[in-house]
């Protein structure tokens, strides 16, 4: 059960941590916050999906740490590293850049490329956005922690049915760094009411399709995915 220190200075729409690995992110962020502070030094965390980055906000808006960006190697970036870094102290650079060229005649995918650079004993917090490039069928972009990028650079040989080659980067091509940010869902000024109600008439189809894809795990309220159809959706103001 969440404490209400929890939700100190959250903003509208935040969830309070809803289990142990949530409420442990949110104590590691806590530290991190106090050591930064307190040292004068930089302090970053691994890549962080959407929720997360939800909940280490409010950790650090709990702490008072208000010096903080999160950066995900370009502006669009939807996986981010939370940076604590106060001012007048050493910036660190806790992102570095691959390009991978593959070899064969079916290429791989995001999912192919994932899966191969966590099958080399990686966590996934070591890992951000991995970008196809749109100009060149063969080539991927992955951003990564700093400190991994030589050992997956060494250590990546291939991706799904592919010999993969690397090269370490400074920067990803300004066309995909460019590239606009993933749409926010389409909301709807309605009273409250059942989700799978909501969200078929979001996607136009029918309620059992819309119910189909609930019970997948496919559908999230502020990036916590719906148990079931008929849990109580809201509209935003």
């Amino acid at each position: 059960m969440a404490s209400s220190s929890d939700t100190a200075n959250a903003v509208r729409g935040f969830v309070p941590p809803q289990n142990d690995d949530e409420r442990r992110l949110m104590r590691r962020v806590e530290e991190l916050c106090r050591v930064a502070v307190s040292r004068g030094i930089p302090r970053y965390t691994g890549f962080l999906s959407d929720r997360e980055q939800s909940l280490a906000q409010a950790a650090c808006n709990k702490a008072g740490c208000s010096c903080i960006r999160f950066w995900g190697g370009f502006d669009a970036a939807e996986r981010r590293v939370l940076c604590i870094e106060p001012p007048d102290a050493w910036q660190e650079e806790p992102l570095a850049y691959l390009q991978c060229t593959a070899y064969g005649d079916k290429l791989p995918t995001h999912r192919d490329y994932l899966g191969a650079i966590l099958g080399l004993g990686l966590e996934r917090s070591c890992v951000g956005d991995l970008l196809a490039d749109p100009e060149h069928a063969d080539t991927f972009y992955a951003v990564i922690l700093a400190d991994k990028q030589e050992f997956i650079n060494a250590e990546l040989t291939g991706a799904g049915h592919c010999t993969v080659h690397t090269a370490c980067i400074d920067a990803l091509p300004a066309r995909l760094a460019e590239r606009p940010r993933r749409a926010p869902c389409r909301r709807l000024p309605c009273r409250p009411c059942r989700a799978d109600a909501v969200l078929a008439a979001m996607l136009h189809t029918s309620r059992t399709r819309a119910a189909e894809y609930i019970a997948a795990g496919r559908v999230e309220i502020n990036h916590l995915p719906l148990k079931a159809a008929h849990e109580t959706a809201y509209a935003a103001d």
